[in-house]
């Protein structure tokens, strides 16, 4: 059963969604093969990691002293590079059994705004993780190419790629981006904003887990037609006594207008600096909204008041990234003319 596992993988790729918030894995096999958080906690004692991923994310804002619970990657580039290439290592390690026989090709995405010195930290990460060979590919371009958009065509495609770290709007035509804009403010500031507003509000703290937790549960950048309530919990900011209030749809709202704002405006400016027949071509095919953010309740709409656009929401957009990072792979003669390294 091992041997058959393992010379089934010899030869193979693994695509990588290399995420501030998430890491997928995906084969041409199988699919996704993998998708958990890109969290890693370490001893502080012992400089030793002690869980890597679902498991690490549970640990945040619940550790001791002893413990802490990291984000390796900010802003969707690597912050901690010895952390992150245990983290890919780990990853690579729970898909293929027998790494150190095993040395696979991956194909990893990355943010349009990416500099030299990243990339490099990124494929390094990669190779010592025990990659062969490492490709990269600009995160709305995979995108693009997930959702099925004809890049390889004279015509105008529009993506905005909401992530943990980064909104990536790019305009894609003959396999090229024309014109693209990258913001470090995604759903993690979106949670940030929460938190901000909690403490500033109610006075009272809550977590990161937390304010993701509302976030998905009654987060909207648009008005409901249905008011959305929710309880949490949290501690009191004057006395450090556990607290409890409901807040509302609208409150949540609120919060993070600022980072919606920031990311609509992205696009717009990227529509201002797109050359008229491209903008002409949009026009007539919409805008496609793919990432975690894309779920955030009346983004679409919000978008398409502001932009005068049709906007598509992809039909898995947490995977389309890595779904089309996968197809770049499995046929890299088509897509030859997309990797970025």
């Amino acid at each position: 059963m091992f041997l058959s596992k393992l010379f089934g993988f010899l030869g193979k790729n693994l695509a990588m969604d290399l995420g501030t918030a998430n890491t997928l894995l995906y084969t041409a096999k199988d699919g996704i093969v993998l998708n958990e958080p890109s969290v890693v906690a370490i001893d502080n004692r012992e400089g030793k990691i002690i869980a890597v991923g679902r498991e690490a994310k549970e640990y945040m804002g619940r550790t001791p002293g002893k413990i802490r619970a990291i984000r390796p990657l900010k802003d969707g580039v690597i912050a901690d590079f010895e952390v992150t290439r245990e983290m890919i290592s780990f990853f690579i390690r729970k898909v293929i059994t027998g790494l150190n026989i095993v040395k696979p090709r991956i194909v990893i995405c990355v943010p349009t705004g990416i500099t030299q010195v990243e990339k490099r930290a990124v494929i390094e990460s990669a190779q010592q993780a025990g990659a062969r060979e490492v490709r990269l590919v600009e995160e709305p371009m995979a995108a693009a190419i997930g959702a099925g958009l004809p890049i390889e065509q004279p015509i105008g495609n529009m993506v905005v790629d909401i992530g943990g770290g980064t909104t990536e709007v790019a305009v894609i035509s003959l396999s090229a981006v024309a014109y693209a804009e990258s913001v470090r403010v995604a759903g993690d500031e979106l949670n940030e904003s929460i938190q901000r507003y909690f403490q500033d509000q109610f006075q009272m703290l809550i977590g990161e887990n937390t304010a993701e937790r509302i976030k998905i549960a009654i987060g909207s950048a648009w008005p409901l037609s249905e008011q959305l309530t929710m309880e949490v919990s949290g501690k009191n900011l004057v006395n450090g006594t556990p607290t409890s209030i409901t807040v509302t749809d609208g409150h949540i709202r609120e919060a993070i207008q600022e980072p919606v704002s920031v990311i609509v405006r992205a696009t717009r400016t990227a529509l201002e600096k797109t050359p008229p027949e491209l903008v002409g071509d949009i026009a007539r095919n919409g805008l496609l909204l793919a990432g975690g953010g894309a779920l955030l309740k009346g983004l679409d709409r919000l978008i398409a008041k502001e932009t005068q656009l049709h906007v598509i929401i992809d039909e898995d957009p947490l995977t389309t990234v890595v779904r089309g990072t996968g197809k770049t792979m499995a046929d890299e003669t088509t897509f030859k003319a997309v990797f970025i390294n």
